[in-house]
C-alpha cells in the first residue's frame, strides 16, 4: 500500500527502550463483531483466535518480552452453554495447532487462572504446554484463563493466612512484594501497558493488582479486527506518556522522584 508505515518507519518512532516491557490485553468483541455482520457468535470467537495469533506474531517481532492476554473470566460461565462450550474448543484447537510453533519461536506459556473445574483434557492440554515450553524465556505468553482478579487476590490472601498459622511466616514480613510473589503472576513484571478493545472503559476484573501503575489504551477496535498497526498505535500512545508512579519529574523534567501512592 502506497505510503503505508513500515517496521523501520516504527523502530525509528519509537525507539526498543521507548517500549513497553509488558503489554496486558482485554480482549473484546467478538460477538458484536459477529452481529455486525449477521454471524453466530462462535465466527466471532474463532476471528478473536486469529487476532490472537497475529498479535502474539506482532508482539514478539516488536520487541514485546512479556505479553498476557484475557482469554476467559471466571464470570465467563454464567453465559449460554454452547458459546462455553464453542470458547473451551478454541483454547483446545489454539494449544494444539499453535504450540509446536510458539515453542519454536521461544514463547513460553503460562496458563493463570483456576483449573479445578475445567475438564481433565484441557487441564492436560494446559499442564502440556507449559512443559514444553518451560525452557524458553525469550518471551512470556500468559494467558488468563478461568480468571478472576479478585479470586486470586482472595486466594493470596488465604495462602499466606495458612502459612502464617502454621508458623512458616511472620505477619509482620508481609509487604506488597510477598504478597505479590503468592499471586498466579509470581515472577512476571508489571504491565506497563494494559489495552482495551471495542471501546469499553473498564478492567473488568483482570490483573487488579498488578495493574496499579499500569498505562491504559481503550481502543475502538473490535478485537477480531485488531492487528499490527493497532498494536503499534497503542505502543506509540504509550511511549508519548509520562509516567510518575505516584511521584512527580524533577525541576528540570527528569525520572520521577519517587514511587510511592
Amino acid at each position: 500500500m502506497p505510503g503505508a508505515p513500515t517496521p523501520d518507519d516504527f523502530a525509528a518512532r519509537v525507539p526498543r527502550h521507548a517500549r513497553p516491557r509488558h503489554i496486558a490485553i482485554i480482549m473484546d468483541g467478538n460477538g458484536r463483531w459477529a452481529k455486525a455482520r449477521g454471524l453466530q457468535r462462535k465466527t466471532g470467537h474463532e476471528q478473536g483466535v486469529e487476532a490472537v495469533r497475529r498479535t502474539v506474531r506482532a508482539a514478539g517481532d516488536l520487541g514485546i518480552g512479556y505479553l498476557t492476554l484475557y482469554g476467559f473470566s471466571a464470570e465467563n460461565w454464567s453465559r449460554p452453554e454452547d458459546e462455553v462450550n464453542d470458547l473451551m474448543g478454541l483454547l483446545r484447537m489454539y494449544i494444539r495447532k499453535d504450540l509446536a510453533e510458539l515453542v519454536s519461536n521461544g514463547v513460553r506459556i503460562r496458563i493463570i487462572g483456576r483449573r479445578d473445574n475445567l475438564a481433565p483434557d484441557i487441564i492436560k492440554l494446559i499442564e502440556d504446554a507449559e512443559t514444553r515450553s518451560a525452557g524458553n524465556e525469550e518471551h512470556i505468553l500468559t494467558i488468563a484463563f478461568n480468571y478472576s482478579a479478585r479470586q486470586e487476590i482472595a486466594d493470596a490472601a488465604r495462602k499466606l493466612a495458612e502459612r502464617a498459622a502454621a508458623g512458616e511466616l511472620d505477619v509482620r514480613a508481609i509487604d506488597e512484594a510477598v504478597f505479590a510473589n503468592a499471586l498466579e503472576t509470581a515472577g512476571l513484571p508489571d504491565p506497563d501497558l494494559v489495552i482495551r478493545t471495542s471501546g469499553e472503559k473498564r478492567l473488568s476484573n483482570f490483573l487488579l493488582w498488578q495493574s496499579a501503575y499500569a498505562e491504559f489504551y481503550f481502543d475502538e477496535v473490535l478485537w477480531p479486527d485488531f492487528d499490527r498497526a493497532h498494536l503499534e498505535k497503542a505502543i506509540e500512545v504509550y511511549a508519548d506518556r509520562e509516567r510518575r508512579f505516584g511521584g512527580r519529574p524533577d525541576e528540570d523534567g527528569g525520572e520521577p522522584i519517587d514511587r510511592a501512592g
